[in-house]
């Protein structure tokens, strides 16, 4: 199953249906679609978020883009999935179902890192929760297949790019099978799916059968057997890579049966996961799911920045579905007035899955199509204030930036550029997103642009004129930024810098900050709980929290999504960032007690957590950290009162005592 390039995003002929034109939202009613003279949609794509027509959404972009294709797009959003009947509202798509979650898992969307189901939901009108089922996605896809039998039914998105192969899965706490089997699905898209929701649209549109489109980058199906032909390779057969210079190669992986019962064949699964992730090298992959096998092609080609820029120009509304009225949306909210410059992380964090969706190569727009966004956002976007409240990407600051050698580029298997430290062939200087930065706030009616996007601070430190520039003109009042942690051990595991890299930026954030007159303050964010972090060192943590000042408010435990290398070591115990061998594990903080002390070590000062820490500081040999001074960081158990005398010839009087705040 040769996997050729595909063509150019806009390289193919529009489909005949181009002569209805442009929607001035995608239709989510017969009514609109007759408006429009439609009979039919071409394609449906089911959405478990709101639907607005913003490129931040995944269902706009995709609609928006098989739409400049030439074909007939409806959207059913966060339909009722209790029956068949609310997937039946635009008739039946003559060419394919596509299902997504939305913008995030469904699990994620319903549940806490304490398994606790959360009472909003930011991408719902007016925050309801329940709008989606648990596991959307699977949901879905049935749904559809009950509504019209022979239609195709396509999986898309986070959840299902996440979910593709056997996968351990949190909330369940087992291992799951991938979920096109689950769904029963025909095909599975992953990653970034223009490139091949395009070409499935226009391959379909011309006759061939759903079975036949066996040869598309970025997709996953089920067969029955394996094609003749191809060299089959054991996943486990090296730990230290396996061969390339071989005709056809196929990489098995262990199967569903083998990774649900042992956590050392399912951390080889995940390891080669993450090898087989760049496009320039990946090979085919397979996975037995008993007497099936899942097939997972090559990832996709990243966009070039011209099909980026036509992908950003398509005619999004930039605003809710009209349906919605005025019901409060807190996603769109939060993203009208942003820009998203870039897709693709080099940085490699392991508890993080926006490399394994969107890989590790940096796609960027030209600034000529940003600043035509602005354009777009001051036209378009009501009661626009004048500020641009981000300009960014899964990472602020690695527009533009990539590997030095294309070449190279194409064969590396790092799972970071950054780390153990940064590679000497990245390109580092922020020249053009300095430029960038400076045209697009003097662009008129533009008075402010804010940098919202989580700052590489490591990378950053490589060009100091980036952050005079960033905290001069783009910090309005607060920067966020993700140290994670402060000891060695859970920072290699995260593969985060060592915390001497945030001391630094932190020296240059508040030197410039002070130059430029203004009183701005960083706030640092720490993860509870992670993977290779003993209580030890989230002691040690506590104690650089109260040597620096700082009281968290708020505190996030790890939370094991699908696919991040730290659920893989959440899971099975071992290292899937080194080559897997029995015996060396990482260090796993389970279990409610140790996740809420980890998390009340973050929160050292709140008093609601000083039993849970006196009784851990005395067991751990610490007690020399209990008292009122400075030095220690919680106070004593107070001293019962005495209880007062109750004599009969005596009147009791009580008085109530003075309590000296605790520092």
């Amino acid at each position: 199953m040769h996997t050729p390039p595909a063509p150019g995003l806009f390289a193919y002929r529009p489909y005949w249906a181009v002569r209805f034109g442009i929607a001035p939202f995608l239709p989510m009613s017969r009514a609109e679609m007759e408006v429009l003279g439609w009979d039919a949609c071409d394609v449906i794509l089911v959405t478990g978020d709101a639907y607005v027509d913003h490129p931040s959404f995944g269902m706009a972009i995709i609609g928006r883009l098989l739409e400049a294709q030439g074909f007939r797009v409806g959207i059913i959003s966060q339909p009722d999935w209790t029956s068949a009947a609310a997937f039946q509202v635009l008739g039946q798509p003559r060419l394919f179902f596509g299902v997504t979650s939305g913008n995030m898992d469904s699990m994620v969307n319903h549940y806490t890192a304490e398994r606790r189901p959360r009472s909003n939901d930011a991408y719902t009108p007016h925050e309801q929760a329940g709008r989606r089922p648990d596991r959307a996605v699977l949901v879905y896809a049935q749904r559809c297949r009950e509504a019209y039998r022979d239609t195709p039914v396509i999986l898309g998105g986070i959840e299902a790019s996440l979910r593709r192969a056997a996968h351990y899965d949190y909330w369940s706490d087992k291992v799951r099978r991938s979920i096109l089997l689950d769904a029963k699905a025909d095909l599975l898209l992953y990653g970034n799916a223009e490139r091949a929701v395009v070409e499935v649209a226009h391959r379909l549109a011309k006759g061939e059968g759903i079975r036949q489109l066996r040869d598309i980058r970025g997709t996953a199906f089920v067969c029955k057997q394996v094609p003749e032909g191809w060299t089959l390779l054991d996943a486990q057969a090296s730990p230290q890579g396996l061969p390339k210079a071989l005709a056809q190669p196929l990489i098995q992986l262990p199967s569903y049966a083998q990774v649900k019962d042992d956590p050392l064949a399912y951390a080889h699964a995940a390891r080669c996961l993450h090898l087989e992730s760049n496009p320039g090298n990946a090979r085919p992959l397979l996975q037995a799911h008993g007497d099936k096998f899942l097939w997972l092609n090559p990832p996709p080609l990243p966009l070039t920045t011209a099909e980026m820029d036509a992908v950003y120009a398509l005619p999004f509304a930039r605003a809710p579905h009209p349906q919605y009225g005025d019901a409060r949306l807190p996603a769109w909210e939060m993203i009208r007035s942003s820009i998203n410059i870039l897709r693709g992380c080099f940085g490699g964090c392991s508890f993080c899955s926006i490399t394994a969706h969107e890989g590790r190569i940096i796609q960027s727009r030209s600034e000529a199509s940003i600043l035509q966004e602005v354009e777009d956002i001051k036209a378009k976007v009501a009661g626009f204030t004048g500020v641009i409240s981000d300009l960014g990407g899964p990472t602020a600051n690695m527009y533009r930036l990539g590997c030095k050698d294309k070449a190279i580029e194409a064969q590396c298997r790092r799972s970071s550029c950054l780390h153990p430290q940064i590679c000497s062939r990245l390109e580092t200087r922020h020249t053009e997103l300095k430029r960038l930065y400076q045209q697009v706030r003097s662009t008129p009616g533009i008075k402010r642009v804010l940098i919202a996007s989580g700052v590489r601070y490591d990378l950053a430190l490589q060009d100091p004129d980036y952050i005079k520039a960033l905290v001069t003109h783009h910090v309005g009042g607060y920067l966020k930024i993700a140290p994670e942690h402060t000891q060695p051990g859970p920072l290699a595991v995260m593969q985060k810098p060592a915390i001497a890299h945030y001391e630094a930026f932190a020296r240059l954030f508040y030197q410039y900050s002070q130059a430029a007159h203004k009183e701005q303050y960083l706030i640092p964010y720490f993860i509870a709980a992670h993977p290779g972090s003993t209580d030890e060192d989230m002691l040690a943590l506590a104690l650089w929290l109260k040597q620096h000042d700082y009281r968290l408010d708020q505190v996030q435990s790890f939370l094991p999504a699908p696919m991040a290398l730290a659920t893989t070591m959440y899971h099975t115990g071992l290292n899937p960032l080194k080559a897997i061998t029995p015996g060396a594990g990482v260090f796993i903080p389970k279990g409610e007690r140790q996740r809420r002390l980890h998390k009340a070590l973050l929160r050292y000062h709140d008093p609601q957590n000083w039993p849970l820490l006196r009784d851990a500081l005395m067991r751990m040999g610490r007690t020399d950290l209990i008292g009122q001074s400075k030095r220690h960081l919680i106070p004593p158990e107070p001293r019962p009162r005495p209880r007062p005398s109750l004599s009969n010839n005596r009147p009791h009087t009580s008085a109530k005592p003075r309590r000296k705040h605790p520092r």
